[in-house]
C-alpha cells in the first residue's frame, strides 16, 4: 500500500527552511527511493543540517554486537560532527544542541519496548525540554503492525536503557505515538511535534507497505526476524543462544546441551497459535557458544494474525528449562549499563516473570497474568493512536 513517511511530510512542507536542524538517525532512516534522510535534508533549500545524532550500534549501524559503545565522529562528506547516544552518554549535551534550533527525529522502531531507540528518543526529548528546544519526530510504521499488545509490563523500580516507562513489552504503537505518550502521560513535557504517516493502518505489517526494508538494527535483518523479536529479546537474559552470530538471530534458539528433536517435540505438542518449531543445528560465529554446534529450534510463524511472540518465548524458556534444568541458567550482570539487576528481570519488566517460569507455572497461566495490566493500557494506549 502506498503510504508517505513522517520524514517525506516534513520535507515536502518546506517548514525547516531557515533553521538549523540536528538530525537523530541511521542506516534505516530512508525515504521511499532509499535516499538516506541526512542527504535528503542537507540538499534543501534554505535548511542548514549542523550534527548528526546516532543511537545504538552507531549512526552508520556497523557496530554488530550489541552493549559496545560508538565513539563520535565527523561525516566524511557532509563534514558536521556524528554524536554517540550510546556511549559515556545517552543523552544529548548542551554543548551538543547548542546550535540547533530544532531537532529531528526519523528513527525505525519495532513495536517492542526493550528496543533502545525508544529510550534514545525519550532521552532527547528530555535534553531539548531541559535547554527550551523543539522536537519534531516523524513517524514511521510499526512493521509489526499497531494492533497487538502482549507481554508483561514494566514495574516500577525495573527502569533501565532497554525499558524507561511502564508499558507492555509489545506495545503495538509507532514511534510517534510511542514520543506523544512518553511526552504526555508521562510527564517529559518538551516541546514536540509529531509529524503522521499517511496511508497506514494499524493491521499493516511491513510487507504490506511499499517501503524497502532497512534493517533496523544489525541483527534484525530481516522482517521474520522482527515478528519473533517481542518474545525471543527475552533469551539475552539467559545462557541460550538467542541466534546472534548466524544469520538467523532471533528465529533461531539453542546451546550445546540440548537436544533438537526432544525441544521441538515438547513445543509442538502444546499447539501455539500461529507457529511451528523445527528441530535444527547452528553454530553461531560469535556471542554465546560462538564456534560451538547448538542444538535447538529454528521458530516458523505460520500465521502471524495469531502468533503470540512472547507467549511462545515463555513456551520455549520453560522447555528448555525442563530439558536441562541443571544447565539451564539466567544471564549475570551487567547488561545495557545496569550492573545488579538480573538481565532478564529488566528485559521482561520485573521478576515476576522469572519467578513464574522457575516456579513451573503454565505458559498459558502467565500469560493470563498480563491481562490486567494490558486491559489498564489499552485504556491509556487509546488516547495517543495516531491511526
Amino acid at each position: 500500500m502506498l503510504l508517505t513517511l513522517g520524514i517525506e511530510r516534513l520535507i515536502a512542507s518546506g517548514r525547516l527552511a531557515g533553521k538549523r536542524i540536528g538530525l537523530v538517525s541511521n542506516p534505516a532512516s530512508v525515504d521511499h527511493q532509499s535516499r538516506h534522510i541526512a542527504d535528503r535534508l542537507s540538499e534543501q533549500p534554505g535548511v542548514k543540517l549542523v550534527a548528526l545524532f546516532g543511537p545504538q550500534h552507531g549512526f552508520h549501524a556497523n557496530v554488530q554486537d550489541n552493549m559496545i559503545e560508538t565513539p563520535n565522529a565527523q561525516h566524511a562528506r557532509l563534514d558536521i560532527p556524528i554524536y554517540s547516544l550510546y556511549s559515556d552518554t545517552r543523552e544529548p549535551t548542551a554543548e551538543m544542541l547548542s546550535n540547533l534550533d530544532v531537532l529531528v527525529i526519523d528513527l525505525q522502531d519495532v513495536g517492542t519496548r526493550v528496543y533502545t531507540y525508544i529510550h534514545t528518543m525519550a532521552n532527547c526529548l528530555r535534553a531539548a525540554k531541559r535547554e527550551a528546544m523543539q522536537v519534531v519526530v516523524c513517524d514511521r510504521p510499526n512493521p509489526i503492525g499497531g494492533e497487538a499488545v502482549e507481554g508483561p509490563m514494566l514495574r516500577p523500580g525495573y527502569e533501565s536503557f532497554v525499558g524507561q516507562f511502564q508499558i507492555p513489552l509489545r506495545h503495538g504503537l509507532t514511534i510517534g505515538e510511542l514520543a506523544w505518550l512518553f511526552n504526555e502521560h508521562f510527564d517529559i513535557g518538551a516541546e514536540l511535534e509529531v509529524v503522521p504517516l499517511d496511508g497506514w493502518s494499524r493491521a499493516m505489517y511491513y510487507d504490506e507497505t511499499d517501503l524497502p526494508w532497512i534493517f533496523p538494527s544489525p541483527n534484525l535483518p530481516t522482517l521474520d526476524s522482527a515478528i519473533v523479536y517481542p518474545g525471543c529479546v527475552l533469551f539475552e537474559g539467559t545462557n541460550l543462544s538467542e541466534g546472534r552470530g548466524t544469520t538467523r538471530p532471533f528465529e533461531l534458539i539453542g546451546a550445546p546441551w540440548l537436544h533438537a528433536d526432544d525441544l521441538t517435540g515438547t513445543l509442538n505438542d502444546l499447539s501455539l497459535p500461529g507457529v511451528v518449531f523445527r528441530s535444527t543445528h547452528f553454530e553461531p560465529t560469535s556471542q554465546k557458544h560462538a564456534g560451538q554446534t547448538c542444538g535447538g529450534c529454528q521458530i516458523h510463524v505460520t500465521n502471524r494474525q495469531v502468533y503470540q511472540p512472547v507467549l511462545s518465548a515463555v513456551a520455549l524458556l520453560q522447555a528448555a528449562q525442563q530439558a536441562a534444568p541443571t544447565r539451564f541458567g539466567w544471564r549475570n550482570p551487567p547488561y545495557e549499563y545496569e550492573q545488579e539487576k538480573i538481565p532478564f528481570d529488566i528485559l521482561s519488566g520485573s521478576d515476576q516473570l522469572r519467578l513464574q517460569i522457575e516456579a513451573e507455572f503454565p505458559a498459558s497461566e502467565i500469560s493470563a497474568s498480563w491481562l490486567p495490566d494490558i486491559v489498564a493500557f489499552e485504556t491509556i494506549r487509546k488516547e495517543f493512536l495516531l491511526y
